[in-house]
């Protein structure tokens, strides 16, 4: 089913992007709990199949109904570019009772039984201490399947914001929505998403849109949120089909021959944005050669560069982190 979101021209100055610590955990939580089809995680299934286990999951997977709602109130879209995981908990705790409650028993309607069940009447008898209940619940998942990846992650998703930001400079909002596949559509001012939980039909007015890549949504779309929510779109980050894959040496020594020992050293040192600088600091190198091997790096489409303050940062494109990695998919689809 479709959600549409119709924009005027206030919300087209309101579009931005974020990263949401919460929400890759809950996403994460989905996926160790119903991980069929997702080839791209599984060696993240596997490596956290006994972590996961050893979790007590149960009264957040009661609220993630197969192809139903799901509470928005336990990962609204981040007021800002990148806050941090307490800082989002910290909203959740926040969460006004009846609105917990609301959105707690539509998530339990979609899920046949699941309101009469021991759990579900006690989430929906006394929803103040089910906020506690799944905050820290989302807590320990975060600690135990998300916060060891979490630089890893970060950077990826950094990259995608930085990408998808620069395609939004040079095509627009229509160009780069685009880019998110059949299943979104721009149309006479409405976005329209097929495919997702539920339909819905929402109004900006003004609250523009939060445009947030996640590791952890592949393969789908979601988004949708209703008021007091920003509204917000979530689609796959770019690269992920790289994400768990590591370079072993017979990669590595292929890597060198390609491109030469020097460049490849640079390549892979980036495994987070990082400075002309602050690279040939953790090189060894100096900053002169490495701004040569960057230039080069960038011309050929491995790296992609984006200034902040009076710093150039670069990255790796999906490209630069598949050979990094050892051949996987440069566009993270396949």
């Amino acid at each position: 089913m479709p959600f549409h979101l119709r924009f005027d021209a206030r919300d087209l100055l309101r579009v931005r992007f974020a990263i949401s610590p919460l929400w890759e955990t809950q996403a994460a939580v989905r996926l160790a709990l119903r991980g069929a089809g997702r080839g791209y995680h599984l060696p993240w299934l596997r490596r956290t199949r006994e972590r996961a286990a050893a979790l007590d999951l149960g009264p957040v997977g009661l609220l993630m109904p197969e192809g139903g709602h799901i509470p928005d109130f336990w990962s609204p879209p981040p007021p800002g570019p990148l806050a941090t995981f307490e800082e989002e908990l910290a909203r959740v705790r926040a969460t006004d009772p009846a609105v917990a409650r609301k959105e707690m028993a539509l998530a339990l309607a979609d899920t046949p039984g699941a309101a009469r069940s021991r759990t579900g009447r006690t989430l929906l008898a006394d929803p103040e201490n089910a906020v506690a209940l799944l905050a820290d619940r989302l807590r320990h998942a975060w600690e135990v399947l998300v916060k060891p990846d979490w630089p890893q992650l970060r950077a990826l998703l950094e990259a995608d914001v930085a990408y998808r930001s620069q395609r939004l400079a040079d095509g627009g909002l229509a160009a780069l929505l685009g880019e998110f596949g059949p299943r979104v559509r721009w149309r006479d001012s409405t976005l329209t998403v097929n495919g997702t939980r539920g339909d819905h039909e929402r109004v900006l007015e003004g609250g523009g849109l939060v445009l947030m890549p996640s590791v952890f949504v592949w393969p789908d779309l979601a988004g949708g949120y209703e008021e007091p929510w920003q509204p917000a779109l979530i689609y796959p980050a770019r690269g992920i089909g790289a994400l768990w894959r590591t370079t072993g040496p017979d990669a590595s020594e292929a890597l060198a021959r390609l491109m030469g020992q020097a460049r490849a050293r640079v390549l892979g040192a980036l495994t987070d944005p990082a400075s002309t600088t602050g690279l040939a600091e953790r090189l060894g190198l100096a900053p002169s050669s490495v701004s040569a091997h960057l230039s080069a790096l960038r011309a050929a489409g491995l790296l992609a560069s984006r200034r902040q303050g009076h710093r150039v940062l670069y990255e790796r494109t999906p490209l630069g982190a598949a050979l990094a990695a050892g051949g996987a998919d440069p566009e993270g689809n396949g």
